[in-house]
């Protein structure tokens, strides 16, 4: 089976598992009454919208279930600026705090505090493939420290919508960071997807934020439409890379709707606040003692949604169909 369906399949089964276990356990309230104080870390790879909207979701979603900051949590809140040595140090700052729970938004963070401690609770989010990342034995089952919520995005309804918004596109453009894994992965279906639908994927990878506008550049006049998973890199300097785009009239899908807002033209995507909150309900379940990371299944997003940049779409000169428009959350 196909790289892609094999997520697809992986998506489609996990959405159901956590449709189930929402339906039976929605209502229930943690047992956080026992007067302890809980202290957990949160490593967070680089600020963007997207992970700050997924770190915002999980303190609400722990506070719903009665772990609330001030009262019985402290969060040690951390930001890596994406370097390396950043995520290393916090870790290990989390591993000597003996910290209850951590929490590590994007794939460079998990691996870093898991490598770190094998023995402190660790749930991830804006994670696309926790197995590929080496954090889980399995998605269902992951035999370990760790486990969390995945931002596997639904690439093949991403690239239908590209060529309903630009159909005439015959090269799609693609710029990632080479050492992200959620990237690669990403970029492996897209291309595997966009292939047999007769398109020409184009790549150029990146190492850091400065490299992105010569990438572009070196793109941009050989194809019709960009496409931009959810590349930590990207997603934290969309307007250097839309500023090069626009300018050629060459529209970006993005893997997410605050690369949208950024300067892209649309998704069909995930929301990283409420794909935080689930996060933030497996933290209370790891620390109400319902469950270890080691039985607790990978969750991926209950809902998705199409976001649309109509201020984007006008510059461009994209026609937007009706049908999407009146589907869509517009932004301008």
């Amino acid at each position: 089976m196909k790289l892609w369906k094999k997520l697809l399949v992986l998506s489609s089964v996990s959405i159901f598992s956590v449709g189930m276990l929402a339906g039976c356990g929605e209502q229930q309230q943690s047992a956080s009454t026992d007067g302890k104080s809980y202290n957990i870390g949160i490593v967070q790879l680089v600020e963007h919208n997207a992970l700050d909207a997924a770190s915002r979701g999980f303190v609400d979603g722990m506070k719903e279930r009665g772990y609330e900051e001030g009262k019985n949590v402290t969060y040690d809140r951390q930001n890596a600026q994406a370097d390396q040595s950043n995520l290393q140090n916090i870790a290990t700052r989390f591993v000597n705090n003996n910290n209850d729970l951590i929490l590590a938004i994007a794939t460079p963070s998990a691996q870093s505090v898991a490598n770190a401690t094998k023995e402190i609770p660790i749930v991830g989010t804006a994670i696309t493939d926790y197995v590929g990342a080496k954090l889980v034995e399995s998605n269902e089952k992951p035999g370990g420290n760790v486990t969390g919520t995945s931002d596997m995005n639904p690439i093949p309804q991403q690239i239908d919508l590209l060529q309903q918004l630009v159909p005439n596109a015959k090269t799609i453009g693609v710029i990632y960071t080479s050492s992200e894994v959620n990237s690669e992965v990403q970029v492996k279906a897209m291309t595997e997807y966009a292939e047999s639908k007769g398109l020409i994927v184009k790549v150029a990878t990146i190492s850091t934020v400065n490299d992105i506008q010569q990438a572009a550049q070196s793109l941009v006049g050989d194809v019709d439409v960009f496409y931009e998973p959810t590349d930590n890199v990207i997603a934290s300097a969309m307007p250097t890379l839309a500023a090069v785009t626009d300018a050629a009239k060459k529209p970006i899908i993005c893997g997410e709707e605050n690369m949208v807002r950024a300067g892209g033209l649309a998704t069909y995507g995930i929301d990283y606040y409420k794909l935080g909150v689930q996060t933030g309900e497996m933290g209370a379940d790891i620390l109400d003692g319902k469950s270890k990371p080691a039985d607790m299944a990978i969750q991926t997003a209950k809902e998705l949604k199409l976001t649309i940049n109509k201020t984007n779409a006008e510059a461009l000169g994209v026609t937007i169909p009706e049908d999407l428009m009146k589907n869509a959350e517009v932004v301008e």
